[in-house]
């Protein structure tokens, strides 16, 4: 078992490009400092540093509110390295890595931390870099046997100059979380990252399917089905919405192309649910985890879960066929256990009741809505 894991919060900058100071712009329901803290938090470190330097007056009282660590960096004019020799300075003997992030980069998910964290304790290299689709991004888990490598560099390229002499004693680790990589150096940045945090943590549609290669490669049938189940399920919210439905495109469409992502494990959908919750994309969990069997609810109006239901129901592999059709080939394939023909018969019989809310919202059948899906 290793020792603790220090996390290390660079915020000394000048925040030039940004005309503005970064650390405590507004971000949710907090600052972009308060946002990075809490993200390490979340994933259960205890040992928070804070370097800072520009303005340091400012953030020292609620760092202090936090009781959160902070280390003062005098030398913060020299630029991001200067703020690293700083926390290498800070670390001691029970450190046995750290955590190294930017402030600037707060859309970082609590369970790439912890997936860092898990690996940290399985592997023998020195340096983990989070990655995205290939492309490395931080914060960087650095043991802390870099300690005195750091304080002896003499800085030529930054901490990534010193860590690029010893790329033999590192290892990439494939989170599918694109957080790694934004960062918010302008005020376009700003909005951008700001923009994405206020979509409830829906993960975009090259992250579910980063997801899903990971968890099955890209030419899986489960990640084909899920992907055939997201077009059925957007044409019908699409033409819900033009009839006066206000449905959250993204969210039903990350939700359909993740909704099978534990497709394999006992109870698949309770599964996939808790993994995605704890990656921190909670509203398309809770669409996922009714997936199989939606709770009763009186049938006032459509909401994202029954159409989920619908559209899962009624892709067979990667066709979009009948409710019929299908429940009748699930009922012969099963026919020699009744419970199991009973939950099959129910469940399609509670699809029915969707498909026909949807034809009388739309005028016209669901079939004909799906004419121009792909299968």
């Amino acid at each position: 078992m290793r020792g603790p894991v220090t996390a290390i919060i660079l915020a000394a900058g000048y925040s030039s490009r940004m005309g503005a100071f970064k650390q405590l712009l507004p971000f949710g329901n907090s600052t972009a400092l308060e946002q990075v803290i809490a993200l390490f938090r979340s994933a259960g470190i205890e040992d928070i540093r804070v370097v800072i330097g520009h303005r340091a007056a400012e953030l020292l009282p609620l760092l202090r509110t936090l009781n959160v660590r902070s280390l003062l960096n005098e030398r913060y004019h020299e630029g991001m390295f200067s703020s690293v020799v700083a926390a290498a300075e800070s670390l001691d003997a029970a450190t046995d890595a750290f955590l190294l992030l930017p402030v600037d980069i707060p859309l970082v998910r609590s369970g790439t931390i912890e997936l860092l964290l898990r690996r940290h304790q399985q592997s023998t290299a020195g340096i983990l870099y989070p990655s995205f689709r290939g492309t490395r991004g931080h914060p960087p888990l650095i043991s802390a046997s870099y300690r005195e490598k750091i304080l002896s560099w003499d800085g030529s390229g930054g901490l990534n100059g010193l860590l690029m002499k010893h790329e033999s004693d590192s290892a990439t680790v494939e989170c599918g979380d694109e957080g790694v990589l934004l960062d918010m150096d302008t005020q376009e940045d700003y909005e951008r990252l700001r923009n994405m945090l206020r979509e409830e943590a829906i993960p975009s549609r090259q992250t579910c399917e980063q997801l899903m290669t990971e968890r099955f490669g890209s030419d899986s049938p489960v990640a084909a089905h899920c992907s055939v189940v997201a077009g059925v399920a957007l044409q019908l919210a699409g033409k819900l919405n033009n009839n006066g439905y206000h449905f959250d495109l993204p969210l039903i469409e990350a939700a359909a192309l993740l909704h099978d992502v534990a497709k394999g494990s006992s109870h698949h959908a309770a599964v996939g649910a808790d993994m995605l919750s704890n990656m921190g994309y909670g509203a398309i969990a809770g669409l996922i985890a009714v997936h199989m069997e939606l709770p009763p609810r009186p049938q006032a109006s459509l909401d994202a879960a029954e159409l989920l239901y619908l559209a899962d129901k009624l892709v067979e592999g990667t066709r979009i066929v009948p409710l019929e059709t299908r429940c009748q080939r699930q009922i012969a394939r099963h026919v020699a256990d009744p419970a199991c023909v009973e939950a099959i018969t129910r469940r399609f019989e509670r699809a029915t009741g969707i498909r026909e809310m949807v034809e009388s919202q739309l005028g016209v059948p669901v079939a004909e809505v799906l004419m121009d899906v792909q299968s």
